[in-house]
Order: C-alpha cells, then structure tokens, then sequence
C-alpha cells in the first residue's frame, strides 16, 4: 500500500535531475540568463520612467510586461538555480510559499497573455485610426487598461488557487522545478473534478480572448496597410506590429509546449525544461526585441555611450 502524509506543512520539489557533471553548467546558464533578464528589463524600466520622451502609452504599457517578467523570474530562478545545487531529498518548500509561488506562477502567464491584447489594441488605434489615437490612448485610458490587465488576471488566478487549497493534501512530492496550480491539486486525493473543469475552461478562454485579439486586430491592420499608400504609415506598421507579433508568439509557443506535455508523463524532463524556458526566454528577449526596434531607446543608448567616451577625454 502507498504511505499516505495528510496536509504536511512541508512539501519537497522534484526538480531537475541533474548529474555533477552537469549541475554547475546548468548553474551557471541559469543564474546569467537572470542576470541578463534583471539587468534588461530593470534599465528598460528605469529608462521609460525616466525619460519623459518616452512617456507615450506604447512604452508605459511595455513597462508592464517588464514588471512581469521581472516578478515571474525572480520568484522561479533564484530557488531553482540554489536547488540545484542540492540533493534532491535537501530541495524543501513549505504549503504556504508553494501556494504563494503558484499563484504568482499562473499570475505571471496570465498578465503575459492581457498585457499583450492591450498592447495590440494601442497598436490597432494608433495604425487605424490615428488622428484619433491622442484623444482615445489619454494618460486615463492607459491607467484602466493596465488596471484591466492585472486585475482580470488576479481575479481569475485567486479563484483558481482558491479551488485547490481547499483540498486536503495526502502527497508531499510536487514534480515539478517549482509550484503552479496543476502540481499543488496532484498533491491531494480527494477529486479533482472541479479544477480540471475551471482550470479547462480558464486555459480555454484566455487563449480565445488572446489569439482572437490578435487575428482580430492584426487582420484589421493588415487591410488599412494593403488599401493605404502611405509608405511612412506601412513601414511603421510593419515594425512595431512585427515586433509585438514575434514577442507573443514565442510566449504562445513555449506555453502550448507546457500543455502539449503535460499529456505525455513520459516527456517530463522536456515539460520541465520548457516550464523553465517560459519564465527566461520570454523575459530575456522582449526588452532586446522592443529596444532594438525603438528610435527612443537607440538615441538614450548612444547618447550615454558617447558621454562615455566624452568624460575620459574631459579626464585627460
């Protein structure tokens, strides 16, 4: 008969299986891909607040999706980069931060996911209907959509932590590098039936609202470019919607590639490694992608390197 531990206090993690010739390799990898991440997405922070020319609702809406991905790593990385480094029976977690890290798990996918509908709606104003884009993106407008982002996202994400730790735990071992939602309702005997149900149906209509937002908006973009003969017009549309497209389809693939995996249990080194990727690939390239593609960000850049190479000359 399988041992049973009724509503431990203490949960340990899987994590990933890793072998000594590898551990400080994957280390390493891991704690410069969150270097990398906190050091692009906190200066792409900074600068927007800083620089009043960027105060345009396309950059603040942007800071959003640096917040997020600067909370979605930071709550992941650092323990996972430090459980590596530990046997496997050391990697400890108490209920309470598993379900704190959880809700900030599905907290960060989900705010992935409105942040960027918002931020195709400002495009779609801005490229369809610009002369009216000053009048409909106010300083007002771009506070209640980023109200709209987070607070969607933390309503429907506390109803469904909120179905889960209402069950009693009988397991203590999440299988996972860290807790979401899926490995905390495994951890408990009782049926789960409820949460498959919601947790379904909130996969189902995020992923609608999201892929139908952006068919929806960029369909429309694309004609107003094929019937325009504003070349200006066309090649700003082509590169910022470009930019917006690539940063959520990365963010779409890597979390299709999750849920595809988790149907197949015998693959969970992949489904762990992709659950990983989720939280750093995203986060590394989305300031790297905007940036590049700003005139604003490129003139601050050069601007601070040519002051550089002015003070060592003042110094001499």
């Amino acid at each position: 008969m399988e041992n049973y531990t009724y509503n431990s206090p203490t949960l340990q993690l899987e994590g990933f299986k890793v072998t000594k010739d590898t551990m400080y390799l994957i280390f390493s990898s891991f704690l410069i891909s969150y270097i990398l991440i906190m050091v692009l997405n906190i200066g792409i922070t900074v600068l927007i607040i800083t620089d009043k020319t960027l105060h345009e609702p396309m950059y603040l809406l942007f800071c959003n999706l640096s917040v997020s991905d600067i909370v979605g790593s930071t709550h992941i990385v650092p323990r996972l980069i430090r459980d590596i480094l530990l046997p496997p029976s050391e990697r400890l977690i108490t209920y309470y931060e598993c379900v704190v890290q959880a809700f900030i798990t599905q907290l960060f996918g989900t705010t992935s996911h409105t942040v960027l509908m918002i931020m195709a709606f400002d495009r779609y104003v801005a490229i369809c209907d610009p002369l009216r884009y000053p009048s409909i993106m106010t300083n007002r407008m771009v506070i209640k959509l980023t109200a709209s982002a987070w607070g969607v996202a933390f309503v429907l994400v506390g109803i469904l932590l909120g179905l889960t730790i209402r069950l009693n735990r009988c397991r203590t071992l999440i299988t996972n590098p860290y807790c979401d939602n899926a490995s905390l309702f495994k951890l408990s005997c009782e049926s789960v039936f409820i949460n498959n149900v919601y947790g379904l149906t909130f996969t189902v209509v995020l992923f609608t609202a999201s892929i139908g937002t952006m068919v929806l908006t960029y369909t429309k973009i694309t004609v107003v470019c094929l019937t325009s003969k504003n070349k200006s017009l066309n090649s700003k549309a082509l590169k910022t919607c470009s930019t917006h497209l690539l940063v959520y389809l990365i963010m779409v693939f890597n979390g299709m590639s999750i849920i595809t995996l988790h149907r197949f249990p015998q693959y969970s080194d992949y489904r762990k490694l992709c659950t990983i990727l989720f939280h750093i690939i995203p986060g590394s390239l989305n300031p790297i992608i905007y940036g590049l593609q700003s005139k604003e960000v490129n003139k601050f850049l050069s601007k601070c390197c040519k002051s550089k190479k002015v003070l060592p000359s003042l110094k001499k």
